[in-house]
């Protein structure tokens, strides 16, 4: 599958959302739990503000701010893959019922500017067909002020030993484990979709260009995962 082609991303999330979240915990050991976590440790969002997790998937992101916060008020999931959301529902509609899923595009979602006091997205950013046009929508949607935080692999340029780990672990472990469950060439895909993913210094470039007044970055998972943060 080529990276950027729209319907095909959200065909794959639909075809992998009944494991997704069960898959994320086999390949990153659960740490993706505690990463997601960091990241709302540095955004610390609060009880009463109003939150957006954009590429929302299944939901697992919304649901860890809800209970960070202790709350599941003014906080919405969209993503464009409806299967993916049945399961986010699914999970929700018990302990937190508040959330506000919505099958959109991330790219245009069509929701009112300068609305949001925070945004989430985890591991979205690079199934974007253009990232500095989700940037340029994050931006649009978040009041002054606001801020955001965009968790994802890192892109590495060039040589280096933590790109060629990367590699290795994608192709060796991540594809021949989900080749069990049938999902093969569907994950094969994170490696492709990283080949033109902006790196961490890019990325802020981007962010700044979208509009947004401080946009800084930094890396976690000895270097395999980056986190961008910004300020709207």
């Amino acid at each position: 599958m080529r990276p950027g082609n729209t319907k095909a991303i959200e065909e794959m999330f639909n075809s992998i959302s009944s494991k997704y979240d069960f898959l994320n915990d086999i390949f990153s050991f659960g740490l993706h739990r505690f990463w997601k976590t960091r990241l709302l440790d540095i955004l610390n969002p609060t009880f009463g503000e109003k939150w957006i997790d954009l590429c929302c998937g299944t939901g697992d992101m919304s649901i860890l701010l809800a209970r960070y916060i202790k709350s599941s008020k003014n906080i919405t999931g969209i993503d464009s893959a409806s299967q993916a959301l049945v399961v986010a529902r699914e999970r929700s509609k018990q302990n937190y019922s508040s959330i506000e899923w919505i099958n959109g595009d991330a790219l245009e979602t069509n929701l009112t500017s300068h609305q949001f006091d925070g945004l989430l997205m985890a591991y979205g950013l690079r199934n974007l067909s253009s990232p500095y046009s989700g940037l340029e929508e994050a931006f649009r949607i978040l009041k002054p002020g606001g801020r955001a935080g965009i968790l994802d692999f890192r892109s590495f340029e060039g040589t280096s030993i933590q790109g060629l780990f990367q590699k290795i672990y994608l192709s060796f472990y991540v594809v021949p484990i989900s080749s069990l469950f049938g999902l093969g060439k569907e994950y094969s895909y994170i490696k492709k979709s990283l080949v033109n993913f902006p790196s961490g210094e890019k990325q802020i470039h981007l962010a700044l260009s979208a509009g947004f007044k401080k946009a800084k970055y930094q890396t976690l998972a000895m270097g395999q995962m980056g986190i961008l943060l910004l300020e709207a």
